[in-house]
C-alpha cells in the first residue's frame, strides 16, 4: 500500500500534488484523517440525498404511467398534495400533466413529454451517483492509507517510549546480575 495520496477535492485551478504522508507528524496525520472522514460523511450524505431525489423522479414516472395515461375524465384519481396527503379528483385534461421543473415553476406537458423529462432527470442522477460512488471509493482508500500510516507512527512512538524508559538487564547502564 502506498503512503502517497493525492487530494481529490478542490477547484480545478489548484494543481493536484502528490503528498508523501509518511513524512507528516502524528498531529497532521490526525487532522488529515479527520478531514477525510468529514469529506466522506459529506459525500455519503450527498449520495443519499441524490438517491432519494432519483426515487421521487421514478415515482413521478410511475404516477404518470399508472395514474394518468389512458384515463378518461370520468376516472377518479387521488392527487398527492404531500407525500402523505392525497385528495380525490377527476382529470380535466387527460393528455397533459403539470411538471415541477424546479424553483417553484410548473409547466404543462403531455404525458409522454413529462415521462421523457423525468427519465432524463433519472439518467442525470445516475451519472452523478456513479461519480459520487467513485469519489467515495477514492476517499475510503485515502482514509485507509492515512489510518495505516498513523497507526504505524503511533506504534513506533510507543515502542520508542517503551525502550527509553528501561530495558532488559545489561541495557541502559544497568549491570548484569547485580
Amino acid at each position: 500500500m502506498s503512503t502517497q495520496t493525492q487530494p481529490r477535492t478542490g477547484s480545478n485551478a489548484q494543481q493536484q500534488q502528490a503528498l508523501d504522508i509518511s513524512t507528516l507528524p502524528v498531529e497532521q496525520l490526525s487532522q488529515l484523517q479527520q478531514r477525510l472522514s468529514q469529506e466522506l460523511e459529506h459525500l455519503s450524505n450527498s449520495h443519499a440525498r441524490l438517491r432519494a431525489a432519483q426515487a421521487r423522479f421514478k415515482d413521478c414516472i410511475r404516477s404518470i404511467k399508472d395514474g394518468v395515461q389512458g384515463k378518461t375524465a370520468e376516472t377518479p384519481l387521488l392527487i398527492p398534495l404531500t407525500t402523505s396527503l392525497y385528495v380525490p379528483a377527476r382529470p380535466t385534461k387527460t393528455g397533459t400533466v403539470l411538471v415541477d421543473v424546479g424553483t417553484g415553476y410548473y409547466v404543462s406537458k403531455s404525458t409522454s413529454a413529462a415521462t421523457t423529462f423525468y427519465e432524463g432527470k433519472v439518467k442525470d442522477l445516475d451519472k452523478n451517483l456513479s461519480d459520487i460512488e467513485r469519489a467515495v471509493g477514492a476517499k475510503n482508500g485515502d482514509l485507509r492509507v492515512v489510518e495505516d500510516v498513523l497507526r504505524g507512527k503511533v506504534l513506533a512512538e510507543q515502542q520508542q517510549a517503551g525502550q527509553g524508559g528501561g530495558g532488559k538487564d545489561g541495557e541502559q547502564g544497568i549491570p548484569k546480575g547485580k
